[in-house]
């Protein structure tokens, strides 16, 4: 999937949903983080994709809450 079609998925949510997303992103962070202590990480560039959206997800978050 393309990056402009996952922006486009993340916009199309609704705060709900995006506040799923970001706690399955969290998890998967997390996750990612243990194996790279213990040597077990294979692709490092993973976890730059999951930090990026999970600023997405939160960026998005906010710009949907009422002002």
């Amino acid at each position: 999937m393309k990056k402009t079609d996952a922006k486009k998925a993340l916009t199309s949510k609704n705060p709900a949903e995006l506040q799923t997303e970001l706690e399955a992103l969290l998890k998967e962070q997390f996750g990612l983080r243990m194996q790279a202590a213990t040597q077990q990480l294979q692709d490092n560039s993973k976890l730059k994709t999951v930090r990026r959206g999970i600023a997405r997800a939160r960026t998005l978050i906010h710009q949907k809450r009422p002002a």
